[in-house]
């Protein structure tokens, strides 16, 4: 991804996405807002933030990558593999007008002028753009989510309701937690192990700590060339939310006591 700085503000944006021409996008970092504390300073969700504050930074952020913060969408998420289709009906839910749209990870669209919205702090953004079709999603993945295989099921969501072909459909994996951090228990890596065939190549023990370390990104990365993606179509983020948490918000670092990430995308 490219790191976008605007005064203090910081974002990333995937180039292969910015190519196209088609979306507005980002993913946020921790800079560049006005909440205080343990959120500072752009966080996204609010908690127990001021709602002003959060109000003013998504303001902050959609003002800078050209989109409008009254059109943000977003679910409360509930770390599932559900994936609602947002309408101009929804515009605002969530932050404008109450958050309606409940039990949802993955949102997509097919319609112009809505920014879609999800949520991190070590769990795994998936990006989806068909160029072709003009259908956008966005799926938050962590653990649970990659085991249930949210990134097909957005992929496969794409082809039956938006008529979208695997081969066009152009893929982001976002900052997340990475291997180098995430360690897991005996059980999480079995659930992996059951349902994957290729799990094994994203799972190493951490003998040390008597625990395992996950990929969360090489997992997603081939759930999604099950699905039919093509390898040369997937972005990957480098950075690891852990290691970088005086940039992102981390929850293996912080705790509860921290602020959001957010995930932003608008079809043009």
């Amino acid at each position: 991804m490219k790191k976008i700085v605007k005064n203090d503000l910081i974002y990333f944006v995937f180039e292969s996405f910015e190519k196209t021409g088609l979306v507005r996008h980002c993913f946020s970092s921790r800079k560049g807002g006005v909440s205080e504390g343990c959120y500072e300073s752009l966080n996204l969700s609010f908690r127990e933030d001021k709602p002003e504050n959060v109000v003013k930074n998504y303001q902050i952020l959609c003002d800078a990558i050209g989109s409008d913060y009254r059109n943000t969408v977003f679910s409360d998420q509930v770390h599932r593999d559900d994936i609602y289709d947002v309408t101009l009906a929804d515009r605002g839910k969530g932050l404008i007008t109450p958050r309606e749209i409940t039990e949802k990870d993955g949102l997509m669209t097919n319609i112009p002028g809505i920014v879609l919205v999800t949520f991190y702090a070590d769990c795994t953004p998936l990006y989806f753009l068909d160029p072709i079709k003009k259908v956008i999603a966005l799926s938050h993945s962590g653990w649970r989510g990659t085991v249930l295989g949210i990134g097909a099921k957005t992929v496969h969501k794409m082809v039956s309701d938006y008529g979208c072909r695997t081969d066009d459909i152009l893929c982001g994996i976002g900052p997340c937690i990475g291997k180098c951090c995430y360690q897991v228990d005996e059980k999480v890596a079995g659930d992996f192990g059951r349902r994957y065939a290729f799990a094994k190549e994203h799972i190493s023990p951490d003998e040390e700590r008597g625990k395992y370390l996950l990929d969360l990104k090489g997992m997603n990365k081939d759930i999604l060339i099950s699905a039919g993606i093509r390898p040369e179509n997937i972005e990957i983020s480098d950075l690891c939310t852990k290691c970088e948490s005086d940039l992102l918000f981390s929850h293996r670092v912080m705790g509860s006591q921290r602020g959001s990430l957010a995930a932003l995308m608008e079809l043009i």
